[in-house]
């Protein structure tokens, strides 16, 4: 009888993936690693870690491997919508309930991993976007980042009515449904101003949640200033395009 209960008790436990990508992040993977691991999470709550290494040229794969972190490896670089996929494909693959998208630099604290599962849990939502422009608190961004940032939300408003404070942010949590989306379609390279537009012609449902970032930890953003235009016209490109498809043609995740 004992043990018919604990099954129970384990039943009711969510199983949440932290899909964490990393390309040259050997500076960051130990301490991110300690910290998710570290912190107090609801006793609901079983969370693991996984880092996507995307064929790093430093030492990342090396630490993950000498301090037997749980992470996969990719033959080539995909970019970070490759990697963070991989994640997705992996979390639905192995019946997580929830998957989180967090970054490999270090500025999504994990203490604040708690806020972005709630609304999922509270069937709220089934996307939940980490914001730092809610309560403006933390870490802000470049000012030519936050022109862009502006640029995506009314963007995304135009396209698809919805509104989104910090369309490129990377702290997201997803639950069943979302995941078996992102599964079979997820853009690549930058994609979560273009994953909005996903979202909403997948009638799936978006909340914002407001939460505390920091700069940086190590090592160097993929997105350098020189970056900024070429990065705002090639999101700008496949995000209509994505909204042409799935609008227009009768498709939704089946791409």
């Amino acid at each position: 009888m004992r043990r018919v209960e604990m099954e129970r008790e384990m039943n009711k436990i969510v199983k949440v993936a932290v899909i964490i990508p990393c390309y040259n992040e050997q500076d960051n993977v130990l301490a991110m690693f300690s910290e998710i691991k570290n912190s107090k999470y609801d006793n609901a709550y079983f969370v693991e870690p996984i880092f996507i290494n995307d064929c790093s040229t430093d030492n990342t794969k090396q630490i993950l491997v000498s301090n037997n972190i749980h992470h996969l490896s990719l033959p080539v670089n995909l970019g970070i919508g490759g990697a963070v996929q991989t994640g997705f494909k992996y979390a639905l693959r192995n019946g997580f309930d929830v998957a989180i998208q967090m970054d490999g630099d270090g500025q999504h604290p994990p203490c604040e991993l708690e806020k972005i599962i709630s609304p999922l849990l509270n069937n709220q939502a089934d996307v939940v976007i980490g914001s730092r422009y809610i309560s403006n608190e933390g870490f802000q961004s470049s000012w030519l980042r936050r022109v862009g940032i502006n640029y995506f939300k009314w963007l995304n408003k135009k396209l698809v009515g919805v509104s989104i404070t910090d369309s490129t942010s990377g702290y997201r949590a997803i639950n069943h449904k979302a995941l078996q989306v992102v599964s079979e379609y997820y853009p690549d390279e930058y994609p979560e101003p273009e994953a909005i537009v996903l979202f909403v012609l997948n009638n799936l449902k978006i909340q914002e949640v407001p939460v505390i970032m920091r700069e940086r930890q190590g090592g160097k953003s993929s997105i350098r200033a020189y970056k900024t235009v070429y990065y705002m016209f090639k999101v700008t490109l496949g995000t209509i395009f994505l909204y042409i498809r799935l609008k227009f043609n009768g498709k939704r995740h089946t791409i």
